[in-house]
């Protein structure tokens, strides 16, 4: 009956005599004993607080334990015991640390960072020391080896995750400011011992921050933490990315060198940013200590300067040039040749902050010089602009400037230097020795008159006129138009009488002689910052995907052809819809009504671009881009002031809602900039393929777009878009073109303007199949007809085949058409496309400072997309290029670079591209095969061996497989090849004269 009972309340009643319970007494005063204990420990010393931490204090004891430590002074300095580093303030650090984080972390969060006396602060402030650094690093990798020895297990120890989680939080609160290394410097020499005891606490600061510790724990214990939490929840850890860190410290050496500390100790600022620039993100960091040192309304450049003069020769070489790239990235590319008065105060800007950041240092003078002169410097790619900055400079000391005249002569009439360099590395050094004549002539006259009189300068004229390549050549003669109208007179002036010379570009060039910057102050610079960008604006539209199967409004137009339209009836009305689409829905709030406009001019496709939060604005503005830009090409100057911008954009763009046919409809975009612009986007992307910060998929697309983009300019392809970006009043309507073009049953864009062509990732490489045929077809056809017999034998066979009209269309197109390109697509082409990629190249494998990239190029994949790139822009460029041998010498010299054919061992990607590179070369210079035998018989011979070596270490056998297709391939070259060589092996003999040994 008991269960049955429920009790509706229990009241207990205290007796007033309670029975003595002795257990409970024991408790109750072993509880007043401890707590009456805790409180009569003397809280004077250090030591005491070390007692007190010890014995696991309440809440208001660790306060004002934390208090004491903030407040005390040893010996009437003023730097608080627990942060000057002794053998009593590492013991408080590894309990603060190992003991009283783990267990008051959560409630020191609650009591916030609001008042100075809060625990949170008076907490940080106490473990703001070196010494406490490395005990959250220690006690870090102590906890991640635990983490390894449970076998990467977090069943067995969930604490070990959550004492992590606490760490990093602890040591992303700790580091935060831009003055934490000062003020932990002045810690480290406040004390009053000698400089032997303050020496190793400097080389500990540097070791510990710029070691690169911090980092590589953070980052494992981050990891740890998300994948053994469930949640995966962890607030941002920014000490573990390294980027963010690399800021970081660069704003702390931004403030050590504004401080009165860093003229007395500058080599400590200096070991602290070499050490950094180990981190891996060197270009970041000098670009942003340059801005805020150099770049800023009342900095001091000498402050920068003070940083690079106690680097090591090395380093101060690498930031010098780094320092120059971004000079002229971010003032002076945009300039184009530097003509506006515009230009020249920006020179002289430009001028006056280097100037300031070099000073009086000889060294980095000299580096500037080797800048100037050295084989793959003077701004590779770049525009005069930041050439005549440094000249500027350069030019207050008349010994320097003949040295550099003297070296660029040497150099610009060096036969081995007119054969290998690239030809806009030539054109860079033509810039340089015409400006360098100018200044010498001004400062001394005599001494270019007497330098002109020597063999040297006739050597120069002489080995450029018998260059082989015309641009060489054309180089060659505005050198020496332009240095003799400094000099001679009268009818002794050098005058080559060629129409190259006396064209708007000769004339350029030999107006870069008049030309004097001066060193200006910087000021102007400061207000041709970039603009920050604007905080997004709120989209009304819905940030989310839509359906997958969207509601479509209006009618549905469908194109009807004649032969289905009646005869009688020549318009047929459209049918009555039975229903509007969009006021068919029973709930009110699934009908859209403020659906986005397509943009309708380049800044709203921007806009749209720029806005990442809207699936809306993200597909019209990439169904729109290919049609609006090639639309407005010709209109007007918005495509010309934008398409830098949208095209940055259009290559760093993501697909976060997964649009459909989003990377074909990116790169027609793309490809629609380059067609609208093609001398200025053709080199725009050739140099973000190398120094853009993106990944390998961003930068294999701009390959792709490179290559089509040169294809449709030659006219061997045609987008579908060409047609639709057409303005209605530049066309007739369909039927009307019929009558008066007699155009045929079909039109030349057969398919209406909102049918999207799709483009395959593997673009390049159908174009590459499609020519690699080509090229293989009419020896098969000769192989063919070896083995079956004479051409007689076979009439029977070919009477029959007419009959067949694609069997006809087979058999007399054995060779490929040859394209009549006009030389202006030809010459564009090689200037602005092929000239950059390959160039750029070739400086990033013999940089010393583009390791990085040269890690990105080796990448199998990007390597033979790079290598078929240029092999189809050679082919797109033709037989008629005037450049046609300098773009050969180039390309030829490249594949058979021993960097790239190391590569090629082992991976039939890059065998398959090198061969494709060979066969495009033997095609557009079929007619001139006997011209590259005498002028490349070395290159020839070599690149035959190359390929039967490849050829012989290939098995083959699997029909139809990637390995018999290379070699079958190989075997291709090597007939074309030995047919050359056997062909016009006497004009070879004086090339190969020691080729053997």
């Amino acid at each position: 009956m008991d269960e049955l009972l429920t009790p509706v309340s229990t009241v207990r009643i205290k007796p007033s005599d309670p029975e003595p319970d002795l257990f409970r007494q024991i408790t109750v005063q072993e509880t007043q004993k401890t707590n009456t204990q805790q409180p009569q420990t003397p809280v004077c010393s250090p030591e005491g607080v070390l007692e007190i931490l010890k014995n696991e204090p309440s809440y208001d004891s660790l306060i004002a334990a934390l208090q004491f430590l903030s407040r005390y002074r040893d010996d009437g300095s003023d730097v608080p015991s627990v942060r000057q580093p002794s053998p009593l303030s590492a013991q408080l650090v590894r309990v603060l640390v190992s003991e009283i984080i783990p267990n008051y972390w959560t409630l020191l969060k609650e009591d916030g960072h609001e008042s100075k006396s809060s625990g949170m602060k008076l907490l940080l402030y106490c473990l703001s020391s070196i010494t406490a650094i490395n005990g959250v690093i220690v006690r870090l990798g102590s906890l991640i080896q635990e983490f390894k020895a449970e076998g990467g297990s977090h069943l067995k120890r969930p604490d070990i995750s959550l004492n992590l989680a606490t760490l990093l939080d602890l040591l992303s609160n700790l580091l935060r400011g831009d003055g934490w290394i000062l003020e932990a410097w002045k810690v480290a020499t406040t004390d009053k011992a000698g400089p032997a005891r303050v020496r190793p606490r400097v080389q500990e600061i540097l070791t510990t921050f710029g070691s690169g510790r911090i980092v590589s724990f953070a980052a494992e214990a981050e990891s740890i933490v998300k994948t053994s939490s469930a949640d995966n929840n962890i607030a941002d850890v920014w000490p573990a990315d390294a980027l963010q860190y690399t800021l970081w410290l660069g704003r702390n050496i931004v403030k050590w060198q504004l401080s009165d500390t860093a003229p007395d100790h500058p080599k400590f600022g200096s070991d602290l940013f070499s050490k950094t620039l180990k981190l891996g993100h060197a270009d970041a960091l000098t670009k942003f200590v340059l801005s805020e040192l150099v770049l800023k309304k009342g900095a001091d450049g000498g402050r920068f300067g003070l940083l690079l003069n106690n680097l090591s020769p090395t380093e101060q070489r690498k930031i010098l040039f780094s320092t120059l790239k971004q000079f002229s990235v971010d003032y002076l590319d945009r300039l184009g040749h530097c003509e506006t008065s515009e230009s020249k105060s920006r020179i002289s800007a430009v001028a006056g902050a280097l100037k300031a950041i070099v000073g009086e240092n000889e060294g980095a003078r000299n580096h500037l010089v080797d800048w100037l002169t050295s084989s793959s410097g003077a701004g590779l790619g770049e525009n005069v602009g930041i050439r005549r900055a440094v000249l500027a400079v350069v030019s207050q000391c008349r010994d320097d400037m003949v040295n550099i005249l003297e070296k660029s002569l040497l150099q610009f009439g060096d036969q081995l230097y007119i054969k290998h360099s690239p030809i806009l590395q030539q054109e860079a050094h033509a810039q340089v020795l015409l400006l360098s004549a100018g200044y010498v002539y001004r400062k001394s006259p005599l001494k270019l008159t007497m330098m002109m009189r020597t063999g040297v300068w006739m050597n120069t004229i002489s080995n450029r006129l018998a260059a082989p390549h015309q641009r060489a050549r054309f180089l060659g003669m505005v050198v020496g138009e332009g240095l003799s109208s400094l000099v001679d007179q009268g009818d002794k002036k050098l005058d080559f009488k060629m129409e190259e010379t006396s064209q708007e570009e000769g004339r350029w060039y030999k107006e870069l002689t008049t030309v004097s910057d001066e060193i200006g102050p910087p000021d102007i610079l400061f207000t041709a910052q970039p603009i920050p960008p604007k905080k997004k604006a709120v989209s009304h539209t819905a940030s989310g995907k839509p359906p997958t199967q969207p509601r479509q409004s209006g009618f549905v137009i469908e194109e009807l052809s004649d032969e289905d339209a009646p005869e009688e009836d020549d318009v047929v009305p459209y049918a009555k819809p039975d229903s509007d689409d969009e006021d068919s829905d029973d709930d009110p709030t699934l009908v859209r009504r403020d659906k986005p406009k397509a943009p309708v001019y380049i800044r709203d496709l921007i806009k749209y671009l720029r806005d990442s939060d809207s699936y809306d604005h993200q597909k019209l503005a990439l169904t729109t881009a290919p049609i609006l830009i090639r639309r407005k090409a010709d209109y007007g100057t918005e495509v010309s002031e934008h398409a830098e911008e949208v095209a940055s954009l259009l290559v760093g763009l993501s697909d976060r809602y997964e649009i459909e046919e989003f990377d074909d409809l990116r790169v027609q975009g793309m490809i629609a900039l380059i067609v609208a612009q093609p001398k200025l986007m053709g080199q725009w992307f050739a140099k973000t393929f190398f120094d853009g910060d993106y990944s390998i998929s961003q930068r294999a697309s701009i390959l792709i777009v490179l290559g089509l983009g040169a294809r449709e300019l030659a006219g061997f392809d045609t987008s579908s878009y060409t047609a639709a970006a057409s303005f209605p009043s530049k066309t007739l309507p369909e039927r009307v073109e019929r009558l008066y073009l007699n155009a045929g049953p079909t039109t030349a864009y057969q398919k209406p303007s909102s049918s999207l062509k799709s483009l395959p990732h593997s673009a390049l490489d159908g174009i590459a199949t499609s020519l690699t045929t080509e090229f293989l077809a009419p020896m098969a056809a000769t192989a063919a007809d070896a083995a079956t017999g004479p051409d007689a034998l076979k009439l029977s066979t070919v009477t029959a085949s007419l009959a067949d009209p694609q069997k006809v269309r087979r058999i007399t197109r054995t060779k490929p058409r040859i394209r009549n390109i006009p030389n202006t697509t030809a010459s564009l082409l090689s200037t602005n496309f092929f000239s950059p990629l390959i160039a750029r190249f070739q400086a990033a494998l013999h940089s010393s400072a583009s390791s990085r990239m040269r890690g990105i190029m080796f990448q199998p994949y990007l390597l033979s997309l790079y290598l078929k790139t240029l092999a189809i822009l050679i082919h797109a460029s033709g037989p008629s290029t005037l450049s046609l041998p300098q773009m050969t010498a180039e390309l030829w010299r490249l594949l058979l670079n021993t960097s790239i054919r190391a590569q090629a061992v082992g991976d039939l990607s890059i065998t398959r591209a090198i061969l494709f590179g060979f066969v495009s070369l033997l095609e557009v210079n079929e007619d001139r095969m006997r011209d590259v035998c005498m002028e490349m018989g070395r290159e020839v011979v070599e690149a035959q061996e190359w390929v039967a070596g490849v050829f012989a270490g290939l098995r083959g056998g699997d029909e139809g497989g990637e390995e018999e297709q290379v070699k079958m391939l190989a075997a291709g070259v090597l007939v074309r090849l030995k047919e050359g060589i056997e062909k016009y092996q006497l004009a070879m003999v004086g090339d190969l004269i020691g080729f053997g040994g």
